[in-house]
């Protein structure tokens, strides 16, 4: 065993526990392992071996070597191969950790194996996995920045994706979405020439009255193409979304009468309860097998937090050319919803709000978390009825709101259509939201009407929350500079009432196709700020998250990884670069962005300085060879120039 790097030591295995991995230390509580390491000396003496740390996972096994110095992090020949003579093994942490992780795929019955070298500190550090098979060799892996992809709700779709290079359900999950809302909005187009804003409402209608086939109260085969007035399929379909509403005591009345409003589009187009040559049925009929096959069965019997309604909702919008822009209407990512819910913390007995939620994102991240932590039915009622509270000012939006909280349990009694600016905050207040969660309408301020810009929103949202509360808000980069008069004034009254705990900087495609540069900034409410506190603002642009032809915004190798990097920085876990995470006292005046107080803290290694050199010396060169020598001449003319 190598010489012992307490601190890294440290470090690794807080990270190790942090992630829910349990491990072993200098050995394993795995028989088989422990039989195998007592012959895995380094040196090749036959003799007892110890990694720094080993961890069972499943099928899986992963060994940790860690070393102190960056530059002892790993080791390849000449030839790009890992180094595997005694010297490189016992001085580099990936060649180590590649050592034992081989001997133990060669003597034990666990063939499944990751050998990870970790160097450096937790503000410094490399980590390098390595897949490693007892016949064929090693696979490198690209760097990571934590151990979330090695957890045990991980490691399957990790080996998926990077071993076996193959689709992990979730990616395959998302382009089906896609392939689905496409597919459904040319047949909504086709044989429904419905308008841009009826198409989703088709949908969630559609849905909810599917949702009666459990209570007998529909079904597909009732829909039958009847011509006569009271019997069409509309009219059924109608029937069914009235007695839905009824069973999930949506209420007060005008609130039912705005929901039946948005759907009468079932009834009242005849093209859509018109026998269709084509088809054989109805458009409606068509529609509706469709959407149970691919949609409603997805939303019902899956425990996930995708916003289904609200993907089919964003894809209309996009294929009709109509994203809802005119409005300010971004629909926000699941993964940024998700984000959002962590950096705020939503714990099983915190009220949400989202005052202007869209098609339900935000609350339905917030319940999907809040009902993982629930251990009773009367807890995942309460959590259902109780504690997710949802504004929003456009009709059909909120039609698609109440829908999504409908299917998922009838969460939607606290959802509102009005307008968020005109409530008193005061009033709001009343509901005790402990978490406020919020994506406001975007560039719909001006000097005219500053009350749209979106820091009012965040305004009125932080004194509509309760004493001590947690927000987080994603807005355009461009609110947080502030550079109008208006905006300055929101910001002063801002921190003269609440405290901004901090801004993450996000990936420049979050909003892909919008053109919109986003930031997630964090604040708790009703507590002035301090001068002296220290907020953080982080660099997340590069968030695993990629662009893929024909697909656009998808999750990459890294993205979770680079998440849970992110939290850990954020609850203060682990330490970070300046380049990633700047701590920094804040004034109102400052622009509230990582780029404004980044400083370059990087120490610079052995290589850094080599190359620098170099480059010094070829540029001289270069100079000299075009008789430019008079350069490098102290005290000369061209010198002091």
């Amino acid at each position: 065993m190598a010489k012992k790097e307490p601190k890294t030591d440290l470090w690794v295995a807080g990270q190790l526990k942090d992630c829910g991995i349990r491990f072993d230390a200098q050995g394993s509580d795995v028989k088989e392992i422990d039989e195998a390491l007592k012959t895995a000396s380094k040196r090749g003496t036959g003799r007892v071996g110890y990694p720094e740390y080993t961890a069972v996972i499943g099928d899986f096994v992963i060994v940790i070597e860690d070393k102190a110095s960056i530059d002892r992090q790993i080791k390849m020949t000449d030839s790009g191969i890992l180094d595997t003579s005694v010297k490189a093994v016992m001085d580099y942490a990936v060649n180590g950790a590649y050592f034992y992780a081989k001997h133990i795929a060669q003597h034990t019955p666990f063939k499944k194996v990751f050998a990870i070298g970790v160097s450096g500190d937790e503000k410094h550090h490399v980590i390098t996995p390595v897949w490693v098979d007892d016949r064929e060799g090693y696979k490198m892996l690209p760097d990571i920045e934590s151990f979330i992809s090695f957890s045990k709700q991980n490691i399957g779709e990790y080996y998926t994706r990077y071993v076996l290079n193959e689709a992990t359900d979730v990616e395959k999950t998302t382009e089906q979405i896609l392939k689905d809302a496409a597919q459904l909005h040319e047949y909504l187009r086709t044989y429904g020439t419905l308008k841009d804003q009826d198409k989703p409402l088709v949908v969630a209608g559609i849905l909810l009255a599917l949702d009666e086939i459990e209570y007998k109260g529909f079904a597909i085969d009732l829909l039958t193409g009847d011509q006569v007035e009271g019997s069409r399929d509309g009219d059924k379909l109608m029937n069914a979304i009235r007695t839905r509403l009824t069973r999930s005591n949506v209420g007060p009345d005008v609130k039912k009468d705005i929901l039946l409003s948005e759907f009468s589009i079932l009834q009242n187009s005849f093209r859509l309860n018109e026998v269709n040559e084509t088809l054989g049925k109805t458009p409606l009929k068509y529609y509706t097998e469709f959407l149970y096959e691919h949609v409603f069965r997805n939303i019902k019997y899956q425990k996930t937090s995708e916003d289904f309604i609200g993907r089919f909702y964003g894809e209309f919008m996009r294929y009709s050319g109509g994203d809802g822009q005119t409005l300010g209407i971004i629909l926000t990512p699941r993964h940024i919803c998700e984000l959002m819910c962590e950096l705020t913390d939503v714990k099983m007995d915190d009220k949400v709000l989202d005052p202007t939620c869209g098609t339900g994102g935000f609350l339905i991240s917030a319940m999907h978390r809040m009902l993982t932590m629930a251990d009773t039915d009367t807890q995942r009622r309460h959590i259902k009825k109780e504690q997710l509270y949802g504004i929003e000012l456009q009709n059909n939006m909120f039609a698609v709101a109440a829908t999504n909280m409908i299917l998922r349990g009838d969460g939607n009694s606290n959802l509102e259509c009005c307008d968020f600016l005109k409530k008193n905050p005061a009033q709001v207040q009343l509901k005790g939201a402990t978490v406020g969660l919020m994506n406001p309408p975007y560039s719909q301020g001006s000097k005219a009407d500053p009350t749209q810009y979106e820091l009012s929103f965040v305004e009125h949202l932080l004194d509509s929350l309760t004493v001590g509360a947690r927000a987080a808000v994603i807005v355009p980069q461009s609110s947080m500079t502030g550079k109008s008069k208006a905006e300055q004034v929101f910001k002063v009254s801002i921190m003269k009432h609440h405290t901004l705990e901090g801004v993450i900087t996000c990936n420049t495609d979050t909003f892909y196709g919008v053109g919109t540069n986003p930031v997630i900034a964090v604040f708790t409410a009703h507590e002035p700020h301090d001068p002296e506190h220290v907020a953080k603002f982080i660099d997340f642009r590069d968030d695993g998250y990629e662009v893929r032809a024909h697909v656009g915004l998808v999750e990459g190798d890294s993205a979770k990884d680079k998440k849970q990097h992110l939290l850990d920085v954020w609850f203060g876990r682990t330490e970070a670069a300046s380049k990633f995470c700047v701590e920094s006292t804040v004034k109102p005046e400052d622009e509230w962005l990582h780029s404004f107080y980044y400083f370059n803290d990087e120490i610079p290694t052995d290589a850094d300085f080599e190359k620098a050199i170099g480059d010094y010396l070829t540029f001289e060169f270069s100079m000299v060879m075009q008789n430019r020598e008079y350069l490098f001449e102290e005290g000369s003319d061209n010198a002091k120039a």
